[in-house]
């Protein structure tokens, strides 16, 4: 059993899209037992709309509606909870990754527990690049990231990740952040408790919709992932905010 989750804030304008490619493409090659969960978060758009008439239409469509502002993190975590599936997966809703690239993550599920695509390996494919300024702050945050957290990937913020049940399962109650550092906080646990992760090259198409504040988004990113970094070190009584082993 497959679960895909789909986080999604005001995601009107490709929602449709992505989950028509997704129903349609997962059927044909890799049959009915797969779920869709989308979890809209803070939206101010006909997002929710639009997924839960998803819903009513397709048997293996679920929403789960959240108010408030989670961020990306709080909506996965949320989706998990109401998943079934023993392989666990995660993409974009503006559809940057296809179907058929998160089957191929899902395929090599196995002897690694944990599969990421990837947008910076040689064999990766950018169909639609990010503007410059973006992809340089993108390399320049995931070569903080190797240095802080020894994580030997070229790209953690990559949207399509992919994981075995038990995995997921066994650190998302150690998951201190939802926003900007979640990935890089959920690949580092991982790595602690010794799962294989493994990176695959990836066909990905930058969406233009995109309304990041990058340089309002950089010192937040920065903070996100110090904070994730303290937490595991002598430093951490001083970080204010939950503590890992406090939550779940």
């Amino acid at each position: 059993m497959l679960s895909i989750i789909i986080p999604a804030r005001n995601a009107a304008a490709e929602i449709a899209n992505t989950l028509d490619a997704y129903i349609t493409f997962v059927t044909a090659n890799f049959g009915p037992d797969f779920e869709i969960i989308v979890v809209p978060n803070d939206c101010s758009d006909d997002t929710v709309d639009i997924a839960e008439a998803y819903c009513k239409k397709h048997d293996m469509m679920k929403s789960k509606v959240i108010v408030d502002s989670i961020g990306k993190g709080g909506a996965i975590l949320e989706g998990f909870k109401i998943s079934n599936g023993n392989i666990i997966s995660f993409v974009d809703a503006d559809g940057s990754t296809g179907p058929e690239e998160l089957l191929k993550l899902v395929r090599q599920v196995g002897d690694s527990q944990v599969v990421v695509g990837s947008r910076w390996l040689p064999e990766s494919r950018i169909l639609i690049k990010q503007p410059l300024i973006r992809r340089l702050a993108s390399r320049g945050f995931n070569l903080l990231v190797r240095q802080l957290f020894g994580l030997p990937l070229r790209d953690t913020q990559c949207g399509a990740k992919v994981f075995l049940r038990q995995a997921l399962a066994d650190v998302a109650g150690e998951l201190s952040t939802t926003k900007f550092a979640f990935d890089v906080e959920l690949l580092y646990r991982l790595k602690k408790k010794g799962y294989t992760i493994v990176e695959v090259p990836t066909v990905w198409e930058n969406k233009p919709r995109s309304t990041l504040n990058l340089w309002g988004a950089i010192p937040e990113m920065f903070w996100a992932i110090m904070k994730v970094r303290l937490m595991d070190s002598p430093f951490r009584r001083f970080i204010p905010g939950p503590r890992p082993a406090e939550k779940g």
